[in-house]
């Protein structure tokens, strides 16, 4: 099959279009002939040598896809060939196969291609773990979303919006980004590069804060997160893009009682996946059904066009997900 291997650690540059022996199927697996898989920021830390794959897991970079279901394993029972699904996977998604525990792989949800449903398992799961679970985002929490553009940032956004939240404050690089934040449903979409977020969350809550701050820049943004949270607020971190925070002053988190955890979705367990996705299909699966929510899709690229597509994620211009088509 073609697939994607890292050549060494590095820019675009470095992801190479190769042959690969199509993968075995183990006896709790699902072997998947991929349509399509989304383009994440785990795919850029992994090809920047700074996320090793799980232990086992391909290292083939992409931890989402769509497709049809080829073959099964012996104790699979969920699934037949021929079934179109997405799934989560620990690693190999760039290619024209692949491979997900049984537990892991999903039927594409009523009103969604197999593009969109390519965008769906790593982001949604992410953010549903990170958010509800997490950071207990509740009704009425004023939530600070940084990369409201990402996938992360759209998804987050639409999810705080479809379940009541009573401010959205998204980061954004500039006023093509801050239009869409603002259309998917962010009351405020502060441009970071002008503006400084801190000063904007505490003006528009009154100097209340942000109960619950989404954070996939870390960097300088951790203690500038600690102003602008809200007493007994949550900072989830869910990705370091920023890099390290450097003379960080812990003192705001201890005077407002602050929670700052951190967590990935890649090295848990299926069955921990398992559950996300069982949360998944009772709180947003309607949402989906509906039309009220789905994955925002900005622009597709074929296998061979990897290097671009990584190009253009690493640019920040766009504005959702990029995914990888093998049509």
């Amino acid at each position: 099959m073609k697939a994607v291997e890292i050549t060494k650690p590095g820019g675009p540059e470095v992801l190479s279009v190769t042959h690969r022996p199509i993968p075995d199927v183990g006896d709790d697996e699902v072997l998947i002939q991929n349509y399509a898989a989304g383009v994440n920021g785990p795919d850029v830390m992994q090809r920047k040598g700074l996320y090793d794959p799980p232990k086992g897991a391909s290292d083939i970079p992409g931890l989402e896809v769509s497709g049809t279901v080829v073959a099964v394993g012996k104790n699979v029972h969920k699934f037949k060939a021929g079934d179109r699904v997405a799934a989560l996977l620990t690693g190999g998604g760039y290619a024209e196969y692949s491979v997900a525990k049984e537990d892991n792989v999903l039927t594409v949800p009523d009103g969604l291609n197999l593009v969109e449903a390519a965008a769906l398992p790593e982001t949604f799961m992410t953010v549903w773990l990170n958010m509800f679970e997490r950071g207990q985002f509740k009704a009425n929490d004023i939530i600070l979303i940084h990369g409201g553009a990402s996938g992360i940032g759209t998804t987050a956004t639409m999810l705080a919006k479809a379940f009541g939240a009573k401010k959205i404050i998204t980061t954004v690089g500039s006023r093509e980004h801050q239009e869409a934040s603002l259309a998917l449903g962010a009351d405020v979409a502060i441009l970071y590069k002008e503006e400084d977020f801190v000063d904007i969350v505490h003006q528009e809550t009154e100097g209340y804060g942000a109960d619950i701050i989404l954070d996939i820049i870390g960097g300088d943004y951790v203690e500038r997160n600690y102003h602008a949270a809200a007493t007994n607020g949550r900072i989830v971190q869910i990705g370091i893009i920023g890099g390290k925070a450097k003379n960080l002053d812990l003192f705001p988190m201890l005077s407002k009682r602050l929670t700052h955890i951190g967590s990935t979705l890649r090295s848990r367990t299926a069955a921990e996946k398992k559950e996300i996705i069982t949360q998944l299909k009772e709180n947003v699966w309607g949402l989906i059904r509906s039309g009220e929510i789905k994955p925002q899709i900005y622009k597709m690229f074929s296998l061979d066009e990897v290097q671009s597509a990584h190009r253009l994620i690493d640019s920040g211009l766009h504005v959702g997900k990029i995914v990888l088509t093998n049509k």
